[in-house]
């Protein structure tokens, strides 16, 4: 079915398409979009008020992700669990401040900042927004080209440049609006989900270890350095200010009451996209821990490579093949969201736009350089998560002081608490970051 030609995406100018206007004349002239969604049935209409958070989920679950979690699996067992448990409780309470910023104002982050900071603020948060977008770029390909070369044997660089052009084909959907473009992202979320569960009953995980990994823990360097990588990989900037441009047109309302109904149904995406994403992730640090306690299996850093080789020695090639498809399916997927929410990025700063193929080509060359140069895959991607994690504040404290003005959310403004939790989450990341620069330059 051919998109609306009235509508565009959600990082156009004009309400995106995808179903969630209606089009032509109502029924009844009285009737808003959403009560025009609303009696589509019960399973139907609740159906279409969820995608964004599976977007946005899609981040989580990146190759950076498969490198942090594995590596910290490798390295200490479970006794990491539950920094996974926490990020993803962070990540559930960020993206839905950001889904609410959307349905409150109509607006996306990067536009309201553009709107109540001064120029020079709003410049620099641009620039390093599009730092942690190559940052960004460097794990989703390295890890899709990993993939590649694991399930064909594809030289890596080589299989980056595969991953760029399949990428782009995924785009694509967005042009034609912005639901198809969802549901291939859901679907390729799905497609990891079902790798890592075939891969964790394969490896037989151990019940009670798990359950000691989920009581806070930590000490060392390295494994304080895996921590800030794991939020580093959980929490991304990038669809932090995503996701308010996927909420932000998405139903027309002509109340405050109807927006306090958007925002359940965005409520609940979140709720169910971020809990797959946070299961996903804590089967990684599980197939990890399990696999690498094994004497036959040689440590080999917890590297994504070793890993495989891991389940086709103890499993099977079954558990190696599902393995490496989901980490194809997360590269290509996370991809592509990472360019998507570069154009919201720099439209809402800057108010430019580039074309989608420069932008692409511009964030996606440090990831080539690192396969052109050999050098190693999975500490590329373990880094590249410790500068998202330095990343992560300059999204979240914009994101609490605008959702705490009464002026700018309305009705729908922060309570105290949300504002307290949303505050410390930042301030946490901050003195994390803080320490870890200490322990790495100050000693």
């Amino acid at each position: 079915m051919a998109a609306d030609p009235a509508t565009e995406p959600a990082s156009g100018t004009g309400p995106p398409d995808g179903g969630l206007a209606a089009a032509g004349p109502s029924p009844a002239a009285t009737r808003s979009a959403l009560r025009a969604l609303r009696s589509r049935g019960r399973v139907r209409g609740f159906a279409i008020m969820l995608g964004p958070a599976f977007v946005a989920a899609v981040a989580y679950v990146d190759p950076g992700n498969f490198a942090t979690n594995l590596t910290a699996g490798a390295t200490f067992g479970y006794s990491l669990a539950w920094v996974i448990i926490a990020a993803n409780l962070m990540a559930m309470l960020v993206q839905y401040l950001s889904a609410k910023v959307g349905v409150a104002t109509g607006l996306d982050l990067p536009q309201l900042c553009r709107q109540h900071f001064p120029r020079s603020v709003s410049r620099g948060l641009w620039v390093q927004a599009e730092l942690v977008a190559m940052a960004t770029d460097l794990a989703e390909f390295v890890g899709a080209a990993i993939g590649l070369n694991l399930l064909f044997g594809l030289p890596l660089l080589a299989a980056g440049l595969v991953t760029a052009v399949v990428a782009f084909g995924i785009l694509a959907l967005e042009q034609r609006g912005y639901r198809r473009f969802e549901l291939a992202i859901a679907a390729l979320l799905g497609l990891v989900l079902l790798g890592f569960a075939y891969d964790l009953v394969a490896v037989k995980v151990s019940p009670s270890l798990l359950a000691a990994g989920l009581v806070p823990s930590l000490g060392g360097h390295e494994a304080l350095l895996l921590a800030a990588a794991i939020i580093g990989a959980t929490v991304m900037p990038h669809v932090v200010y995503l996701h308010s441009a996927l909420t932000k047109s998405r139903v027309s309302c002509r109340d405050d009451g109807e927006r306090r109904e958007v925002l359940r149904f965005q409520r609940l995406d979140v709720i169910i996209a971020l809990g797959a994403a946070g299961l996903i992730n804590l089967a990684m640090l599980c197939v990890a821990a399990s696999l690498f306690r094994r004497p036959e299996v040689p440590a080999g850093g917890g590297s994504i490579e070793a890993a495989h080789a891991g389940l086709a020695h103890v499993v099977g090639g079954g558990a190696a093949l599902a393995f490496a498809v989901a980490l194809l399916a997360s590269g290509l997927s996370s991809s592509s969201v990472g360019t998507y929410a570069g154009q919201v990025v720099m439209q809402g700063f800057v108010g430019r736009r580039i074309p989608v193929f420069l932008r692409r080509a511009l964030t996606m060359a440090p990831a080539l350089i690192v396969l052109a140069l050999g050098l190693p895959p999975t500490g590329s991607l373990v880094i590249s998560q410790v500068v998202l994690s330095f990343g992560i504040p300059f999204a979240l404290v914009p994101l609490v002081l605008l959702t705490r003005r009464t002026d700018i959310m309305g009705s729908l403004v922060n309570r105290r608490q949300t504002t307290a939790a949303a505050a410390g989450i930042a301030g946490l990341i901050i003195v994390l970051n803080g320490f870890l620069v200490w322990l790495t330059f100050g000693q």
